[in-house]
């Protein structure tokens, strides 16, 4: 279908929804939360393989998800980027999608919204490290399917960044992703940064200061009624160590105040868990 400014009237807007399920729009929903999602991604959230279930294998849910992004595709709300993505899975799965201008005016249609998004092409560094937060929040709410906790929030860029005053004038924390888990006593809150080891140590510590200053300004805690824990997450353990270290030498940084860990690692202190032993603000526990 094509799109231009002279066929985007009201019957476009009534022509999409004729052609997209509810479940189509959830997925440009995401694409439009995310920035960026790989198909395997897409599949993780919506396309879930389980016994009884639509997709009872694996290789159901993928050849499902690959034919229902083709279908959306064609009606040109979503685009494929022309750049596919590395990895031990090859093909259709690798490949990386986004919004269109199309997708992306629909979406604002239905809720009514007049801010228009700029689209340009993505950077290779940029596609890996939207990708690499996406898999984070992917990874969580699908294993909250399996566990006994649920996904209360996630917020990402811009939504998730912080605008406070501090000594050194108007400060904005940028954090890749906040993330509330729940299980039924606790909530985890989480101020999550996903490390690809591209940024040198002393980029990292400017990073921690400016969390540090955000937290001692209260206006977090005021407002959410803690602080969430600041969790770095780095591609593999010697990254990680080298993270712990680099923070570490740093005298004026609270260790306690971050927390870093590996990808693999990430679920475990990113889903409710034990009170800390410190007086590091982590969790809310419910009576």
């Amino acid at each position: 279908m094509s799109d231009t400014p002279t066929t985007w009237r009201p019957q476009r807007i009534r022509e999409l929804e004729m052609h997209l399920t509810e479940r189509d729009v959830r997925i440009l929903r995401d694409l439009e939360r995310f920035r960026l999602l790989t198909s395997d991604q897409v599949q993780r959230l919506h396309f879930s393989a389980s016994p009884g279930g639509p997709h009872a294998t694996l290789t159901g849910a993928v050849r499902a998800t690959n034919r229902v992004l083709t279908r959306i595709e064609r009606v040109g709300v979503l685009e494929r980027l022309p750049r596919r993505i590395g990895g031990p899975r090859h093909g259709s799965s690798t490949s990386v999608w986004q919004l269109a201008a199309a997708g992306e005016r629909f979406l604002r249609a239905l809720r009514g919204d007049p801010d228009r998004r700029k689209f340009g092409s993505p950077g290779a560094l940029f596609i890996s490290h939207t990708l690499a937060i996406a898999d984070i929040a992917v990874t969580m709410t699908e294993r909250a399917r399996d566990h006994t906790y649920e996904v209360l929030e996630i917020e990402n860029e811009p939504t998730c960044w912080r605008t406070f005053q501090s000594g050194a004038g108007t400060l904005t924390l940028k954090p890749d992703l906040l993330l509330v888990t729940a299980d039924p006593t606790t909530e985890t809150h989480s101020f999550c940064e996903i490390d690809l080891g591209t940024e040198h140590l002393p980029a990292i510590r400017r990073k921690c200061t400016i969390y540090q200053r955000y937290y001692r300004d209260g206006t977090e805690e005021r407002t959410r009624g803690l602080f969430p824990a600041v969790i770095w997450i780095a591609p593999d353990e010697a990254r990680a160590a080298a993270l712990r270290t680099g923070i570490a030498a740093d005298i004026t940084l609270d260790p306690d105040l971050f927390t870093v860990v590996t990808a693999t690692d990430a679920p475990r202190v990113l889903a409710p868990y034990e009170p800390p032993t410190t007086d590091s603000p982590r969790k809310e526990e419910h009576p």
